[in-house]
């Protein structure tokens, strides 16, 4: 019998929010036929922080799992990727979250990057996808907002957060921030979409697939798109027109229609750059290219424009259909040339990227997007799984094609064979220790990991937040080298 189709909602605890150095603390799901009803029983488990990782103060205030609480009930990476592949990836499988694609997804990219798997087969192979509640939420929001209650900040100001979603519906919600407990109130909150509004619900349901999202993108006609990068005041929502796909991937670049594109036709690309660039103090003398990458395997939230049927919703969305008509125009007359230039920005972008990169060396934990794996390496860590033995990894280890999965190999074996370490190779992974926890300057150092809870503790006065704050300075203080004095560390320079 084959695997029926089913919905895995999960949501990650982690100990920081950069999914490339940070790692994941509590890992929950629950399984669900297409209809949300459980099928399974829940998974829980916490994920033991390996000793060179340090989590974020900040992170543990939230949700309030110490390191030594995933240390002593935890499994290890490597023993919860066992879990992952026997238990939760299986044919046919939607893995969906609240935020999960742009969140909770890259950490379980990185998870495996690191412990020696394809980081993304396990998102499409067998036929799985990745859908996002979040974004269902907004397009729901601005264009079928009947039948939910909304919530609103103190200032007025629309927002998505799922803790004021679910209370401003009534949905239980025992435990915001507890994986979960997350889990249970998104399947709630996907239930009364489902129930309000069907029709979009298996809309933007059947779009999570790029090959379904490229049909509308690439249809020659504008479209809805919902983002975060759009402002909350127009709901996260335009209308948007694509340009030309994007030069060095499968992702596109499609040009927000609220505004007008004279001024940018005739541009060069070194102009185009410079309004491209990221800016934190940018002026209203320095406008910002409307211009916007659209990955298109992160089933985004997109509609035909005919979705706005009234004028109601044109006004909510302060989108003018005729404004939006004209702009589209203009942009069309002068598509070839315009996109010419935009490629050229785009590596005039990457360039100085590249650049930044090779200025500063990187540890090879967060190398994910330096390049796919070749067939015969994926091949090769699909045997390593198999009856995976320290001697193995390190045969193994000389035959991989690709620098990082040599270097990752070196760490994989370090952190899940430590009993089995030759002399050298423990040698190897305490200097590897002493260089990540002592490095002055380092946001990974214990230096500043132990000046963070200092700040801390006189911000958060609270017992709950104390508590924790003394459990993690005793965690941070269990790793120093027994050969090191704490106030040479701490005494470090750190700025």
């Amino acid at each position: 019998m084959s695997q029926q189709d089913s919905l895995f909602f999960y949501d990650l605890e982690t100990s920081g929010i950069y999914p490339d150095s940070a790692r994941i603390m509590q890992f929950a799901g629950q399984r669900t036929d297409l209809d949300l009803n459980p099928t399974d029983e829940p998974i829980n488990y916490l994920i033991k922080l390996s000793e060179d990782i340090l989590p974020d103060p900040s992170a543990v205030l939230v949700h309030g799992i110490t390191p030594q609480q995933t240390r002593l009930e935890g499994l290890s990476e490597a023993e919860f990727l066992d879990v992952f592949y026997r238990d939760i990836v299986k044919p046919n499988t939607t893995f969906v979250g609240f935020n999960n694609v742009r969140f909770d997804d890259e950490f379980i990219r990185y998870l495996n990057f690191r412990n020696l798997y394809d980081p993304y087969a396990w998102g499409y192979e067998n036929n799985c996808s990745r859908w996002d509640i979040l974004d269902v939420v907004r397009l729901t929001r601005a264009l079928r907002p009947e039948g939910i209650n909304w919530p609103i900040d103190q200032s007025g100001k629309s927002v998505n957060r799922l803790e004021l979603l679910t209370k401003a519906n009534n949905i239980e919600h025992l435990a915001a921030h507890d994986a979960l407990s997350d889990v249970r109130a998104t399947i709630a909150l996907s239930r009364l979409i489902k129930e309000k509004q069907p029709k979009l619900y298996q809309y933007l349901f059947n779009l999570r697939k790029k090959d379904q999202a490229g049909k509308l993108v690439n249809s020659n006609q504008p479209f809805i798109y919902t983002s975060a990068h759009y402002p909350s005041a127009q709901f996260h929502t335009t209308a948007v027109a694509k340009i030309a796909d994007h030069p060095d991937s499968s992702n596109v670049m499609v040009f927000d229609l609220r505004a007008d594109p004279s001024p940018w036709m005739n541009k060069k690309a070194i102009e185009l750059a410079e309004a491209w660039r990221y800016k934190e103090d940018r002026t209203e003398d320095e406008p910002l290219l409307p211009v916007k990458t659209m990955k298109l395997n992160r089933c985004p939230a997109i509609a035909p424009l005919s979705v706005i049927k009234d004028k109601a919703t044109s006004k909510r969305l302060s989108l003018d259909l005729n404004v939006i008509d004209q702009h589209y125009q203009i942009l069309m007359a002068s598509q070839n040339a315009f996109a010419k230039e935009l490629n050229l920005a785009v590596v005039i972008l990457n360039n100085e990227q590249t650049k930044r990169q090779a200025d500063r060396p990187r540890p090879v934990d967060v190398r994910l997007y330096d390049g796919f794996y070749s067939d015969s390496d994926r091949g090769k860590m699909k045997v390593l799984h198999q009856n995976e033995t320290a001697d193995k990894i390190r045969l193994f280890r000389q035959t991989f094609s690709d620098k990082r999965l040599k270097q990752i190999t070196s760490l994989y074996l370090a952190r899940n064979y430590q009993n089995e370490l030759t002399s050298e190779e423990r040698s190897g992974w305490d200097s590897y220790l002493n260089k990540r926890l002592l490095a002055g300057g380092s946001k990974s150092s214990l230096a500043y990991y132990f000046q963070k809870i200092t700040k801390l503790m006189d911000e958060k006065k609270d017992n709950r937040s104390q508590l924790l704050l003394e459990d993690l300075k005793l965690y941070g203080e269990s790793l120093i080298p027994s050969d090191i004095s704490e106030d040479t560390v701490i005494d470090e320079t750190v700025y």
